[in-house]
């Protein structure tokens, strides 16, 4: 008997040739004629064609010892062949870049792929009050020219930091582009806050400069994001060690 409906074709195939094409808001098609891929590991949800996947982990050593002493990275996988690819994770929103010889910098948990010809390193974004805190906040830093799929916990928002003071809870703050200074601001709500219990905003990333800065619709943040694992806010600053990095 046939099959009566439109599932098959509401949900058919994108027929985009980009290298990246948004499969649909929370999954990603990658055309593997462009060339490898990395891939966030465990993100392929789909493949037609033949492609290999090769675990490239941490990305070498110096890379692994910097997520080991830091707490941030991601584990990558090497995607090559031919045909399409589908990534996901976690049924996240995926947002596309393309980057030409260009940088930005990346929660570790939100990253998902970026084209082979971009290098990727772990780099510490503040030397300031930061440091003194908690021994400093690390990303993941995307180079170079090619594409970059990051997800969102619901749909973002780009912020322009070149036409006002711009600040963002931690745990909400996807990525920042080049030109964008970041510094940590303490907010305690005053005296009468703090014994009241604090308002949760302790921690704030304050941006200036020229970019963009994406801050997604949610504060929570796994494994290898600016905290090594997420924890409730506190109004402490015995939280700040947690809440900033290892």
């Amino acid at each position: 008997m046939p099959i009566h409906g439109s599932l098959f074709q509401e949900y058919a195939e994108t027929t985009g040739q980009d290298p990246f094409t948004n499969q649909n808001k929370k999954m990603l098609k990658v055309a593997m004629q462009y060339g490898p891929v990395l891939a966030r590991t465990g993100s392929m949800v789909a493949y037609q064609g033949d492609v290999k996947f090769t675990n490239s982990g941490s990305g070498g050593m110096s890379k692994l010892l910097k997520s080991k002493m830091t707490g941030e990275g991601v584990d990558m996988m090497t995607c090559e062949g031919t045909g399409e690819l589908f990534l996901a994770d976690m049924a996240s929103e995926i947002q596309i870049i393309y980057l030409e010889n260009d940088m930005v910098s990346v929660n570790g948990a939100n990253v998902l792929a970026f084209s082979a010809s971009i290098d990727w390193d772990i780099h510490r974004v503040n030397v300031g009050r930061a440091s003194m805190m908690a021994g400093g906040m690390f990303n993941v830093s995307l180079r170079g020219t090619g594409y970059v799929a990051v997800t969102t916990k619901g749909d973002p928002v780009a912020l322009d930091v070149s036409g006002a003071a711009t600040y963002a809870d931690a745990d909400a703050v996807v990525l920042w582009t080049a030109g964008v200074m970041m510094d940590v601001r303490v907010d305690t709500g005053g005296i009468k806050s703090m014994l009241r219990g604090g308002t949760g905003e302790l921690i704030q990333m304050a941006f200036g400069g020229q970019g963009y800065v994406l801050v997604q619709p949610a504060e929570s943040v796994v494994s290898g994001g600016h905290q090594a694992t997420a924890q409730p806010k506190s109004s402490s600053l015995g939280g700040l060690g947690g809440l900033l990095g290892t």
